[in-house]
């Protein structure tokens, strides 16, 4: 069964977060250190919660895998993506590993 893992970077007081550096130098090191592993992986740059309702979020990331096992081993694979996350933002990443239902 497919597994997608969703990093959602939320908006709030204070927070800042580059979308330049992260669409080029974060999301190479992704394909670079977890690419092996990985089905595909895409961005999205937060732009409205519907009409007239600004974004909860800067971004998200969907990263999809074949299995549990792909995702792992890629986590296994994440430790410098890890480490580049203050280079971009202040925000404490929310995560959700999720079962692909279509």
């Amino acid at each position: 069964m497919a597994v997608s893992l969703q990093v959602l970077y939320p908006v709030g007081e204070g927070t800042t977060f580059d979308h330049a550096y992260y669409a080029s130098t974060h999301m190479d090191l992704v394909g670079e250190h977890m690419g092996p592993h990985m089905v595909s992986a895409q961005a999205s740059k937060g732009l409205a919660g519907g009409p007239n309702v600004p974004s909860p979020f800067h971004a998200i990331a969907t990263i999809l895998f074949e299995d549990q096992a792909a995702m792992d081993a890629a986590m296994g694979a994440a430790g410098p993506v890890m480490a580049d996350i203050p280079n971009f933002t202040n925000v404490q990443p929310q995560i959700m590993i999720g079962e692909v239902m279509g």
